[in-house]
């Protein structure tokens, strides 16, 4: 079991999570490597939580299905249930996002594409299609007449 988890200072928002739905799924992307010969996929792969693959010779199925070109193993990932909110926390804590079974690959770096979502604490002002991608987060609460921010990100994927 790997756990996706943020360390962020968040100015004036809270609530930080993936904008993911039945309806709008999030792509989760990653680096995947696969644990038998250690090889690194070159591209970066996209999970969707509401995505079923069948996974070869049995009748499970997992988010996400992968077989290494170089030892030919296939391996699968399932992330668990929802994301997990980041909460506005002074000084900055890490907290856990996502928590994904691994079977055959671990994910080795997260990269925060796609849309997000976030919340003005005292104002309610609901941020979204906040984009991360790029680091660093900046924009304006009209409600609470502040500047609001996301910054200092760091990501983990922690084995359990």
């Amino acid at each position: 079991m790997l756990t996706l988890t943020l360390t962020a200072d968040l100015s004036g928002v809270t609530d930080l999570r993936p904008d993911d739905t039945a309806e709008n799924p999030f792509w989760y992307t990653f680096k995947v490597q696969c644990t038998s010969c250690r090889e690194t996929h070159a591209n970066p792969i996209s999970v969707s939580r509401f995505e079923q693959n069948e996974v070869s010779g049995s009748r499970g199925e997992a988010n996400f299905v992968w077989k290494c070109q170089f030892c030919k193993r296939e391996s699968t990932a399932t992330i668990k249930e929802a994301p997990k909110s980041y909460e506005q926390a002074s000084p900055p804590t890490r907290q856990k996002i996502l928590e994904i079974d691994c079977r055959g690959l671990e994910f080795t770096e997260f990269h925060s594409e796609g849309d997000w979502l976030a919340m003005g604490p005292e104002s309610g002002t609901k941020f979204t299609a906040v984009d991360l991608s790029e680091g660093d987060w900046f924009d304006y609460d009209e409600k609470a007449g502040d500047e609001v921010s996301i910054k200092d990100m760091k990501w983990e994927i922690r084995r359990n």
